[in-house]
C-alpha cells in the first residue's frame, strides 16, 4: 500500500509538471485593464483634399505619417494588446482619446473615418469592452463633432451597456470608479463634481485627454491653461486632490507619471502614455527622473517646438514645480497594463508593439 501511494503521488506530480502554466484568474477584488494612448487612426481617403489644402495644408505630412502607421504598425500593436488581455485576464481596454486623426473636412469623410476606426477595433476580436474618452482630434475639422455623436456614441453605449448622449460618462468595475471627462465641453467640470460626489468605490480614475498638470516641452497644452480659466483649474485640482484620483491621459505623445499636491493638502497622480509607434523597434529617449527634473529645462526635450514661446513655457514650470512631488518623463510609446488590487494600483509599461516590459510603477506608493 505504501508503494502504491508513493507511485500515485509521483504520477500526479509528473502530470502537474507536464501541464501548461496558466495565469491565475483575478479575484473579485482585483482586476486589470489595458491602457492605450493616442492612436490617430487615419487613411488618406478619409480626407476631403480641397478642404485640407485650404484649411490645414501644413498637416498633410502628419496625415501621411499617421496613415502609414495605421496600415503598418497599429495592427501589430493590437496583436500585442490582445496577448496582454489573454495573459492578464484584462477586463477591458481603455483608450485616452484621439482615437482618430480627424481633419477630414466633411461630415461624410469624418463618419467614414470614425466607422472604419471602430471596424478596425472590432476586427481585432479583443474579447473585452473598449472604452475611450474624447480627444481634440476626434472632433477637429468640419463635420467631426456630428460624426462623433453619430458613430461613437452608439458604440460607447453598446460597450458600457448604458445610454450615452454625451462624451462624459462613468463606469464602475470592481472597487473602482472611472469618470470619462469631455475636455471640450464647458459643462464637464460641473458634471465631474456631481459624479465624484456619488463615489463609493475605493479607487477613482479620471480619464482626460489633455494633461491636467503640464509636462514636457508643451507646457501650455494642459487643461484650463489660460488665465481666463484659472478658477476652473483651481476647482479641478481641488476635486482631484480630495479624491486622491488617478488621472489617465495622453495628448502630448509622451510617457509621464507625476504626483501633484493641491489646495487643501490633497494629492492626485497623473499617468500619461502614447501609442503612436513610428517604427517596429522603438527605444526610450529623453528620459527624466525625479522632481529635480521638473523645471523649465523640460522644454529642451523638443527644442524645435515654438521657440518664440520658450520664456512663457519656462514660467509655467516655475509656478507648478513647488506642487509636484514625483515626476518621470520619457519618449517611448507602447501600451500599459494597469492592475487594481485591494489598496494598490500598479502599471506595467510595454515597449512599442511588443510585450517587452519597459517599466513597472506602483502608483499607490508614488502618491504616498
Amino acid at each position: 500500500m505504501h508503494r502504491l501511494a508513493r507511485r500515485r503521488f509521483l504520477q500526479s506530480t509528473a502530470a502537474l509538471a507536464a501541464a501548461p502554466f496558466l495565469p491565475a484568474a483575478p479575484s473579485k477584488e482585483s482586476f486589470s485593464f489595458v491602457l492605450l494612448g493616442d492612436l490617430h487612426y487615419d487613411k488618406l481617403d478619409h480626407h476631403h483634399m480641397p478642404w485640407l489644402e485650404k484649411n490645414k495644408a501644413g498637416d498633410l505630412s502628419q496625415i501621411k505619417n499617421y496613415s502609414r502607421i495605421t496600415a503598418d504598425i497599429t495592427p501589430r500593436l493590437f496583436d500585442a494588446v490582445k496577448q496582454s488581455i489573454a495573459a492578464t485576464h484584462a477586463s477591458f481596454v481603455l483608450q485616452v482619446g484621439d482615437l482618430v486623426e480627424g481633419l477630414c473636412g466633411t461630415e461624410e469623410h469624418a463618419t467614414r473615418q470614425d466607422s472604419e476606426a471602430l471596424a478596425f477595433v472590432e476586427s481585432g476580436k479583443l474579447g473585452v469592452p473598449f472604452y475611450f474618452t474624447k480627444g481634440n482630434h476626434d472632433v477637429t475639422g468640419d463635420g467631426a463633432t456630428d460624426a462623433f455623436k453619430t458613430v461613437f456614441h452608439p458604440f460607447l453605449a453598446k460597450q458600457t451597456k448604458q445610454k450615452i448622449d454625451r462624451a462624459c460618462y462613468t463606469i464602475e468595475h470592481g472597487d473602482a470608479l472611472f469618470c470619462f471627462f469631455d475636455a471640450y465641453d464647458k459643462e464637464s467640470l460641473a458634471w465631474l463634481e456631481a459624479a465624484l460626489g456619488k463615489r463609493t468605490a475605493r479607487h477613482c480614475f479620471v480619464v482626460i485627454h489633455p494633461p491636467v498638470v503640464p509636462y514636457g516641452a508643451r507646457a501650455t497644452w494642459n487643461l484650463y491653461s489660460s488665465d481666463r480659466d484659472k478658477t476652473q483649474r483651481e476647482k479641478l485640482l481641488t476635486l482631484l486632490g480630495k479624491q486622491n484620483a488617478i488621472v489617465l491621459g495622453g495628448h502630448i505623445h509622451r510617457y509621464n507619471t507625476l504626483v501633484r499636491e493641491t489646495p487643501g493638502g490633497g494629492r492626485f497622480t497623473q499617468l500619461a502614455i502614447s501609442s503612436i509607434v513610428n517604427s517596429a523597434d522603438v527605444k526610450p529617449d529623453t528620459e527624466l527622473h525625479g522632481i529635480a527634473q521638473y523645471n523649465g529645462d523640460q522644454i529642451n526635450v523638443e527644442p524645435k517646438h515654438s521657440p518664440e514661446t520658450a520664456s512663457e513655457r519656462r514660467a509655467v514650470y516655475a509656478v507648478e514645480a513647488p506642487f509636484v512631488k514625483a515626476f518621470e518623463y520619457a519618449d517611448l510609446p507602447g501600451h500599459a497594463v494597469v492592475t487594481v488590487g485591494g489598496t494598490s494600483v500598479t502599471v506595467t509599461m510595454h515597449r512599442g508593439i511588443t510585450r517587452e516590459i519597459w517599466k513597472q510603477v506602483d502608483l499607490t506608493k508614488l502618491v504616498g
